[in-house]
C-alpha cells in the first residue's frame, strides 16, 4: 500500500480541527463583522454597506465613557488577580515541600469554581449589603457608627467580584510556570549570595512572565466581555462594554450590538498583541 506525502498526511491530521474552527469560531465572528455593516431602523434591520453604526459609535461621548469604564475594571482587577494570584502560586510551588499537600491544597482554591459563576457572585450581596454581614460585624466592633454604603452596588462590589470570579485563572498557569523552574538555578543564586527578595526579583519573576501573560490575557478577556456581574453588582448603575452590548440585542438593535462587539474585540487583540510582545508564551504552550 503507497504511504500518503507527511504534507498530505499532516493536512489531514489538520483538517478536522481546522473545519471545527471554520464553523464555530470564523464563521461566527465573519457574520457579526458582517451584520455590523447593516442599517436599522425603529422596525426592521436591512442588509448594507454602511459606516453608520462605527460612526456613531465612535463619535458618541457615552461610548468612550464605558469604554474607558470596561478598561479601568480590566486594568484594577488585573493588579488584584495578579497580587494575589502571584502570591498563593509562589506558596504553593516554594513552600510546600509536598506534592501531596501541594495537590491538596490547590484543590481547596478550586472548591468555589465547583459551583456557579452567579451563585458565587450573589452570595456577596447579602454580605456587603447595608444590613449584611460585613456593616454588622463592623458595627459590632467599633470600627464604624453607620453602615457603609459604598460596599454594595458600586465600584468596589463589581471589582470584587471579578476578583473573586477570575483569580483562578491567574493562579493556575503562574503556579504551572513555577513548578516549572528549575530549583537548582535558585540554589545557584543563593550560593552566589542573593537573598530572598533579590532571587524573587532576578529569577523567578522572569522564568514565570510566560504564565503571568497568559492569565493576564484570561483575566482582561474575560473581564471585558463580562455584562451579567457589572449589571448585579453595580444595582444597574455602571455600565461597561458588555452591558452596551446586551442592551442592544434587548432592544433588537444588531447592527449596532454588532459593531460594538467588533470594536470591543479589536480591543481586547490590541491589548493581546500589546502583552505578546513582552514575552513568548508559545514556550509555554
Amino acid at each position: 500500500m503507497r504511504k500518503l506525502p507527511e504534507s498530505v498526511t499532516a493536512w489531514l491530521l489538520a483538517a478536522p480541527m481546522a473545519i471545527v474552527l471554520a464553523l464555530f469560531l470564523v464563521a461566527p465572528i465573519v457574520m457579526i463583522v458582517a451584520v455590523s455593516f447593516w442599517g436599522a431602523t425603529e422596525w426592521s434591520i436591512y442588509p448594507a454597506f454602511q459606516f453608520d453604526n462605527y460612526a456613531f459609535l465612535l463619535t458618541s461621548e457615552v461610548t468612550w465613557r464605558v469604554f474607558f469604564n470596561t478598561i479601568k475594571y480590566a486594568f484594577i482587577t488585573w493588579v488584584f488577580t495578579l497580587g494575589i494570584g502571584f502570591t498563593v502560586a509562589y506558596f504553593l510551588a516554594f513552600h510546600v515541600r509536598s506534592q501531596t499537600w501541594q495537590i491538596a491544597l490547590f484543590l481547596l482554591c478550586t472548591i468555589p469554581f465547583w459551583t456557579s459563576n452567579i451563585i458565587r457572585m450573589i452570595s456577596w450581596i447579602p454580605f456587603l449589603g447595608r444590613n449584611g454581614l460585613a456593616n454588622a460585624a463592623l458595627i459590632s466592633a467599633g470600627v464604624i457608627d453607620a453602615p457603609l454604603e459604598w460596599l454594595l452596588f458600586s465600584d468596589f462590589s463589581v471589582i470584587l467580584a471579578f476578583v473573586h470570579l477570575y483569580t483562578l485563572f491567574m493562579v493556575v498557569p503562574i503556579f504551572n510556570t513555577m513548578m516549572r523552574i528549575d530549583k537548582s538555578l535558585i540554589e545557584a543564586a543563593v550560593d552566589a549570595g542573593a537573598k530572598g527578595r533579590q532571587v524573587l526579583r532576578y529569577v523567578i519573576i522572569p522564568l514565570t512572565k510566560p504564565g503571568i501573560m497568559i492569565g493576564t490575557i484570561f483575566v482582561v478577556a474575560l473581564v471585558m466581555g463580562d455584562f451579567i456581574t457589572v449589571r448585579f453588582m453595580s444595582g444597574s448603575q455602571s455600565a461597561n462594554v458588555g452591558r452596551m452590548i446586551q442592551n442592544d440585542i434587548a432592544l433588537l438593535a444588531y447592527p449596532s450590538a454588532a459593531a460594538t462587539a467588533v470594536v470591543l474585540l479589536a480591543t481586547v487583540l490590541m491589548i493581546i498583541g500589546a502583552l505578546l510582545r513582552f514575552v513568548d508564551i508559545r514556550k509555554e504552550l
